[in-house]
């Protein structure tokens, strides 16, 4: 399967089976998935296996990040889950905010390499990835955050994947603007303006 086949057919599990990779098999995709692009190679990021109990005290403290006496269940959907965390070094070259796009990069890298290798995947986040508690549970550093976790498990059989809608690339593939010519967000809102005054 190549690269632009892989890409095409990729789809997110929300329910996934039993049966998870070894720590081998992760540790190889890992590798790969840390080629993407990162300026001055910083590598501003790391992942956290959750297995078994792990899920549980992730469990335990996402209740703790919403003041509920019960421990989410949320973490036991999927037999492991990858926690994304953008680890940011300090440097002048390279902003917070790209050192943080390298860290996405590297888990939907991963997120596609584990699906091409017949995983079902998921990424879920939730408004708790920046709770103390959550943090603290994966004892991240102070220039630590949580991006979220990848949900990894088998694909059910006879089971299809979320629909996911077609991408119009014309729509989203524009050309630089001429000189002194509007953006194609600022044509379409004056068009619009123009239709409403004339149904005035």
């Amino acid at each position: 399967m190549s690269a632009l086949d892989a890409v095409r057919a990729r789809q997110s599990w929300s329910k996934v089976e039993d049966a998870a990779p070894g720590r081998e098999e992760l540790l190889t995709f890992v590798a790969a998935a840390g080629r993407v692009a990162d300026h001055s190679s910083l590598r501003p990021w790391r992942l956290i296996e959750l297995r078994g109990a792990d899920r549980e005290v992730l469990g335990a403290a996402i209740a703790k990040a919403q003041g509920d006496s019960s421990p989410s269940t949320k973490p036991l959907r999927a037999p492991l889950l990858i926690a994304v965390v953008a680890s940011y070094r300090k440097s002048e070259k390279v902003p917070r905010w790209e050192q943080e796009a390298v860290a996405s990069g590297v888990a939907h890298m991963l997120s596609l390499l584990l699906d091409e290798a017949g995983w079902g995947v998921i990424w879920r986040t939730g408004h708790y990835t920046r709770a103390k508690a959550v943090a603290k549970a994966h004892g991240l550093g102070k220039d630590e955050e949580l991006l979220g976790w990848l949900y990894v498990g088998g694909k059910p059989e006879g089971k299809k994947a979320g629909r996911r809608k077609m991408v119009d690339a014309r729509k989203l593939l524009t050309r630089m603007p001429a000189p002194g010519s509007a953006s194609p967000k600022k044509s379409s809102k004056k068009k619009k303006k123009k239709k409403a005054e004339k149904k005035k």
